[in-house]
C-alpha cells in the first residue's frame, strides 16, 4: 500500500494523542492486536526502519521525534525594530528552540557572523507594538517564552543588529544627554554608553571628547530637567546605573564663570519661563530653565539686564516681560527697585524648584515632544542628534 518493496523493513508506532502533548509509542510487531491494546479507530504510523550503517544523519530519525517537531513548529515573522510594521522575513522554528538556537537562525538569515550581536524584542499583543524592554541575553529558555504575552501567543519578533555583542552591552548603560552650548543657539543630543558602575564624572569626561566647548578649561555639569524645571544637579560621584533618562531630560551645560567662585552672600537661583492661564489662574512653565547667580542687594533692574543679555532677547520684546518671585506656584510680581536676593532668603522643605524667579511672557514656540529642545526664551533651538 505504501509502494515499498516487499522486503523493506518498516517500524510501526501508535499515535495515542497529539494535544496537549505528543504521545507516540513503538508497536512490537510480534504481539497480537489485543496484546498491543490496538482497537478500531486507533492510529498506526509507519516508517522505513533506520539503517544503522547508512552513515546519514537526519534531524528527525523516527516518528515520535517528527511528531514532536510538527507539534512545536512555529513560523515566526521577524521585523526590524526600526520598522516595526513591516515583516522582513519569516523562519520556521520550533517552540522548544533555545535562545541561542533562535538568534543563530536569525544571524544566519542576515548573513551575520556573530549571533551575539542580535537583540530580540517580544511583541505586545494588545498594543500591536514592540514591548518597551528587549529580551536579555539568554533571558528566556525557549522560543515559546519569547512569543507568549500574558495568555496570548504571538508569531512576531523584532530584531536589531548591535555594534557590540549583547552580553557586553548589558554591562553598559546608555544615556541620552542634551548638551546646551554656552554661546551657540543649538541643542546637541549625545548617546553616552558607559559601564553601569560609572559615575557622572565619567559622563562628563566622555562628553568633553564629543562636544564643542567655549574654552579648553570649561567645566561641565549635568542637570535633571522635567517639565521645564530643574530638579537636580547631579553630584560627580553619583552612579549612572539608576538614572532614568526615559522620563527625565538629562542636560549638560558649561558652568558660567560667575558661578564658579561665589561669595558667601551670593545665591544661585532657579529661573523659569511661565505663562498664566487667565481662566484657571494656573501657571504653565515652558522653555529652558536655567540658573542665575545673584548678588546681595542686587535689584530686579540689574538682574533683568543680565537676563536679557544671557537670553539675547530684543528690547521691544523684553519690555513686555513681567518678573515674579514664585513660591508654591503663586506669583508675587516684582518692581525694578525690589531687591531680588531678599525674596530668596527663606528655604522650604519642598525643594529649590518650588521657589524661583519667573519670567512671564508669551510662549510662541511650536510644541515638540522633547522638552529640552526649546529655546531659552521663545523660539526653539536647532537640534542635532548623535548616537
Amino acid at each position: 500500500m505504501a509502494g515499498f518493496t516487499p522486503d523493506e523493513e518498516i517500524e510501526l508506532y501508535e499515535e495515542i494523542k497529539f494535544e496537549p502533548n505528543v504521545m507516540c509509542e513503538h508497536i512490537d510487531k510480534k504481539l497480537t492486536f489485543r496484546a498491543s491494546q490496538l482497537e478500531d479507530g486507533d492510529i498506526v504510523c509507519f516508517q522505513k526502519s533506520p539503517k544503522a550503517d547508512s552513515g546519514t544523519q537526519v534531524r528527525y530519525p523516527d516518528i515520535p521525534s517528527f511528531l514532536e517537531y510538527v507539534h512545536n513548529r512555529q513560523v515566526v515573522h521577524f521585523r526590524s525594530l526600526e520598522k516595526p510594521k513591516d515583516d522582513e522575513f519569516c523562519l520556521e522554528l520550533s517552540k522548544l528552540h533555545t535562545y541561542d538556537d533562535v538568534v543563530e537562525r536569525v544571524a544566519r538569515q542576515l548573513g551575520l557572523d556573530d549571533p551575539a550581536k542580535i537583540r530580540l524584542t517580544s511583541h505586545n499583543c494588545y498594543s500591536q507594538q514592540p514591548k518597551p524592554q528587549p529580551i536579555r541575553y539568554q533571558g528566556v529558555e525557549h522560543l515559546l517564552d519569547m512569543l507568549v504575552h500574558y495568555n496570548q501567543t504571538s508569531d512576531i519578533l523584532y530584531y536589531e543588529v548591535l555594534d557590540i555583542p549583547l552580553p557586553e552591552l548589558q554591562f553598559l548603560k546608555t544615556l541620552k544627554v542634551a548638551f546646551h552650548h554656552a554661546t551657540k543657539e543649538e541643542v546637541v543630543i549625545h548617546s553616552i554608553r558607559l559601564p553601569k558602575n560609572s559615575t557622572i564624572a565619567d559622563v562628563i569626561i566622555d562628553l568633553k571628547t564629543k562636544v564643542d566647548l567655549s574654552s579648553p578649561t570649561a567645566e561641565l555639569r549635568v542637570l535633571e530637567v522635567f517639565y521645564h524645571k530643574i530638579y537636580k544637579i547631579f553630584p560627580l560621584h553619583e552612579k549612572i546605573e539608576n538614572i532614568n533618562d526615559q522620563y527625565w531630560t538629562l542636560r549638560a551645560e558649561e558652568v558660567p564663570e560667575e558661578e564658579k567662585n561665589p561669595s558667601q552672600h551670593d545665591r544661585l537661583i532657579h529661573v523659569y519661563h511661565f505663562t498664566k492661564d487667565p481662566l484657571q489662574n494656573q501657571i504653565q512653565n515652558f522653555g529652558d530653565p536655567f540658573f542665575l547667580a545673584i548678588c546681595e542687594g542686587e535689584t530686579l533692574a540689574e538682574v533683568k539686564g543680565r537676563i536679557q543679555r544671557k537670553l539675547q532677547v530684543p528690547d521691544e520684546e523684553f519690555s513686555k516681560w513681567k518678573f515674579a518671585f514664585i513660591s508654591m506656584n503663586r506669583p508675587d510680581y516684582l518692581q525694578d527697585s525690589d531687591v531680588v536676593s531678599a525674596r530668596f532668603q527663606r528655604r522650604d522643605v519642598y525643594g529649590a524648584w518650588e521657589q524661583y524667579l519667573g519670567l512671564e511672557h508669551t510662549d510662541t514656540a511650536p510644541k515638540r515632544a522633547y522638552t529640552a529642545n526649546q529655546n531659552r526664551h521663545t523660539h526653539e533651538k536647532p537640534v542635532r542628534i548623535y548616537n
